[in-house]
């Protein structure tokens, strides 16, 4: 068996007040769950944020220290504890984030619900309706996400050689001017939103029907 981690240790002190309670543990993973600052976690807990990085600090140290294959130290397990079950909160807000910002880039969000009820001008039936307006998808969405999960490539200070067929000749010696992503994924979206949201399709009108409620 490996050799207990002496300098490790958290050094005990007579009558001091134990700060890492169960409940300020619940209060600070809930916070974290949410997303919120590491400050923001600790107000919302009722502790300082140099108490709260601390608990955090020791409970890494110990869990880096089993993943290692040294042996667990018991007076250190509330704090390894706490550093997993506030990394899950953590990691489970991101991916919540994630998932949203992923559903405006590929849109379909229902905005809006409208039941209409009209009479059918050929069979004479009463015929109820649904239309749901949906968000379009925004590629600024996944602007967003690119620029900050691959820096290297798609980072605001990256460099970037774009070429798209059909938007103009690109005249020699372009690959050293600056391209305006922008204004080109501008023009993109409105063709992309043009091609699936034709606005005949947009305008909810009835072709041969008599709406009467």
């Amino acid at each position: 068996m490996s050799p207990r981690r002496k300098e490790r240790r958290p050094q005990s002190r007579a009558g001091r007040p134990r700060l890492l309670s169960e409940e300020i543990e619940a209060r600070l993973v809930a916070a974290s769950r949410t997303g919120v600052a590491v400050e923001l976690a600790a107000e919302l807990a009722g502790v300082s944020r140099s108490s709260f990085l601390a608990w955090m600090a020791r409970g890494r140290a110990e869990a880096e220290a089993r993943e290692a294959g040294e042996d667990p130290d018991p007076e250190l397990d509330e704090y390894a504890a706490l550093y997993e079950k506030v990394r899950t909160a953590r990691a489970t807000a991101a991916a919540r984030a994630m998932a949203n910002i992923r559903r405006v880039a590929d849109g379909g969000i229902v905005t809006k619900v409208t039941t209409r009820r009209f009479r059918d001008s050929v069979t004479g039936d009463i015929v109820e309706e649904t239309v749901e307006d949906r968000t379009p998808p925004d590629w600024r969405a996944d602007a967003w996400y690119l620029e900050r999960q691959h820096r290297d490539h798609y980072g605001k200070d990256a460099l970037v050689a774009v070429e798209i067929t059909g938007l103009g000749d690109i005249p020699a010696g372009a690959d050293d001017q600056p391209v305006d992503l922008s204004a080109i994924a501008d023009r993109l979206d409105r063709t992309l939103f043009a091609v699936e949201y034709p606005p005949e399709l947009e305008s909810g009108d009835v072709v041969d029907a008599e709406v009467i409620d």
